[in-house]
């Protein structure tokens, strides 16, 4: 990044100074979910699935396959990004099943509300009591939600060539991939820019108070009308994404490229600590 990188020598030993995180707990969450993505996609290199799709559900896929791919490079004034959440069964999202996936676009640096997605996938049984309190998706919703092959043609339909966003990206990230692998057969290989690590990089005075979702929307005064519904989450984190990239724009950052320039930068923060 040269000059515009955020993370000069003075100021990580003034982030330093804080030592270990104060939530050990999602820090080893956030850690557990990293190692569930790198196991998920080892995986799907070794153990490759061929699910069996309709002629009409291949030739989507075949449609979609031969689109354009993601651009990076493009400007932000030029660009449709599509932020994410889930809601799975449970923590292990390589493990556990796929329930919902909530999407909203940012396209020229406006969130477009009319530019959003939504599906709940249909589960041979209902997830356990305690993770419907999470989600609020009732066991009669699962069950009646939309086949998992054709909600997933629909995400990869709306998502197009657009970039992803999401807030600590390796839970939302492994969830869809592995959806994708299972019920597609697809090894979805698409940039993600995470904001877990994207807004400590742009504050970093204040990364060592704000870990979680709820930490950095409450920061920005940012309301969330129904936590742990996907739709709603990613509406909160595109509300998020807005406040990072005015605030990237401070530092020259003018692409996505830039962005994942600046998380990849933190992300070595966080390991060398």
């Amino acid at each position: 990044m040269g000059s515009n990188n955020l993370l000069p020598l003075s100021s990580l030993r003034q982030y330093h100074s804080g030592g270990l995180p104060q939530d050990l707990g999602e820090a080893s969450s956030r850690s557990r979910n990293e190692f569930a993505a790198i196991a998920h996609n080892l995986l799907a290199r070794l153990l490759p699935l061929r699910p069996r799709l309709a002629e009409e559900e291949k030739a989507r896929l075949q449609l979609w396959r031969s689109g354009r791919r993601p651009d990076t490079r493009l400007l932000f004034e030029q660009s449709r990004y599509v932020v994410v959440d889930v809601e799975t069964g449970g923590l292990n999202p390589a493990k556990d099943r796929l329930i919902a996936i909530g999407a909203v676009a940012v396209v020229a640096g406006r969130i477009q509300i009319t530019d959003s997605f939504e599906a709940i996938l249909r589960q041979e049984a209902a997830s356990t009591p305690e993770n419907i309190l999470i989600h609020g998706i009732g066991g009669t919703a699962q069950r009646e939600g939309i086949p998992p092959v054709k909600a997933l043609l629909d995400f990869l339909d709306y998502l197009d060539s657009s970039p992803l966003v999401a807030f600590n990206v390796a839970f939302d990230e492994t969830a869809i991939k592995t959806g994708c692998r299972k019920f597609l057969g697809l090894q979805l290989k698409w940039p993600w820019l995470d904001l877990a690590f994207l807004a400590p990089a742009l504050y970093p005075e204040i990364a060592h108070v704000r870990r979680s979702l709820d930490d950095w929307t409450g920061q920005f005064k940012i309301n969330n009308y129904s936590r742990h519904s996907a739709l709603a989450d990613a509406l909160s984190t595109a509300q998020l994404f807005l406040v990072l990239l005015n605030k990237s724009r401070q530092h020259n950052s003018k692409t996505f490229a830039h962005l994942m320039d600046h998380e990849q930068a933190q992300r070595w923060v966080k390991w060398v600590r």
